[in-house]
């Protein structure tokens, strides 16, 4: 089964990854990691990012689906994987595409944007050991104090209704159109978000049937 998640910043595409790891039994590769442990090993294609992060500059499409080619080989990639973080873009789409990698499945969670900002903008984050809260769903004993350490919640700035507003916008301009170009495909499965993670999880497994 190779899958990828789709959907807006804060719509759980890394919680539902990680349950569908476990459901499927087929590892979560995620973008981010891939990349970090490709330079930390000294790969050709991790050098080649390295040198393009040390010069301040963003690691081109090419580079990025040579890291991903590299993981993608793996054993533990054999019976099928989740890509997390990459396409973000038609181009990348593309770019995946020519370098022969294909998925089965493309899952694109839908929430709306104001269910999205409701959520983002309540969680806290503990200042001293990174423990983390919601103020609706999962509250700290003390309003603003950390059960674990006794730090600060604090909220980071990517979670303000602002800056989640933004990103949302870059979302809906530069990777939502990847749902067409999916659809084109066949392999577009949308799921609505259920509210709860659990009952979301099952939507995306009941989605899959026909495809795994």
């Amino acid at each position: 089964m190779k899958l990828i998640l789709l959907g807006a910043p804060g719509a759980g595409k890394g919680t539902q990854a990680e349950r569908l790891k476990k459901e499927l039994g087929i590892p979560t590769i995620s973008t981010g990691n891939i990349l970090r442990a490709a330079i930390k090993n000294g790969t050709p294609v991790g050098l080649q990012a390295k040198a393009y992060m040390d010069a301040g500059h963003l690691v081109p499409d090419e580079v990025i689906i040579g890291v991903i080619r590299e993981r993608l080989r793996q054993d533990d990639c054999a019976a099928g994987y989740i890509l997390d973080g990459v396409p973000r873009t038609i181009a990348q789409a593309e770019a995946l595409e020519a370098a022969g990698i294909r998925f089965d499945a493309v899952v694109a969670i839908e929430i709306p944007d104001e269910k999205i900002v409701q959520r983002m903008s309540g969680r806290r984050v503990c200042e001293r050991c990174g423990a983390s809260y919601h103020i609706v769903h999962i509250p700290s004993k003390v309003e603003g104090v950390c059960d674990t350490c006794g730090g600060a919640l604090v909220q980071r700035k990517d979670d303000t209704p602002e800056t989640v507003l933004d990103r949302l916008a870059v979302y809906h301009k530069e990777t939502e159109p990847l749902k067409g170009f999916y659809e084109a495909r066949g392999i577009l499965k949308t799921v609505l978000d259920c509210g709860q993670v659990a009952a979301t999880t099952q939507a995306i497994l009941a989605a899959l049937e026909g495809s795994v």
